[in-house]
């Protein structure tokens, strides 16, 4: 879904994109700072059950949905960074407009599948919150909370892949 890293630099960015990337940035802070967090939590759970010999009531449900928020919201950033998983024998092996149709492609279909995911997670957000739905621990927390991680982090990948998709069509510098 990622453009090749050489394309990416070579093209001029607009507005738009510069404002997208740097919300693809600060979600990229939110959800590193998510990730350290949990990791305290963890640190403090471990202290309190094993050394101090009490039992956790919170903590293990905090750092999963924290962890799941942290991979969501990391969506945009890593997309922005062009660090997902991709191969790129085929793109190299292309001439460059075989190149720019299968990123345009790729891109496109990519944007379609999380549209997908972003309806659906809406959904299941605006179900949890407006049924006030709750989880079955002793914690007890709102689930709308969890899980607005979704649509939010679905809606801002999105937004970093139609900014790439913009750049493709940007006249190159060369």
């Amino acid at each position: 879904m990622a453009m090749m890293p050489s394309q990416a630099g070579s093209r001029a960015e607009t507005r738009l994109q510069r404002v997208v990337g740097a919300v693809s940035t600060l979600s990229g802070v939110i959800a590193a700072s998510l990730i350290f967090v949990s990791v305290l939590i963890t640190c403090q759970m471990i202290w309190v059950r094993f050394v101090m010999n009490q039992s956790t009531i919170w903590q293990t449900e905090a750092v999963i949905y924290m962890m799941i928020a942290a991979t969501l919201l990391g969506l945009p950033y890593v997309q922005r960074l062009r660090g997902h998983v991709n191969v790129d024998l085929i793109p190299g092996l292309l001439p460059p407009g075989a190149r720019r149709v299968l990123a345009l492609v790729t891109l496109a279909l990519g944007i379609g599948v999380i549209g997908i995911m972003l309806w659906h997670s809406s959904e299941l957000w605006h179900l949890a919150f407006s049924r006030g739905w709750t989880s079955d621990t002793v914690w007890g927390v709102e689930l709308w909370i969890p899980y607005l991680a979704m649509p939010v982090g679905f809606g801002l990948y999105i937004l970093q892949m139609l900014a790439d998709l913009l750049a493709e069509f940007a006249p190159s510098e060369d």
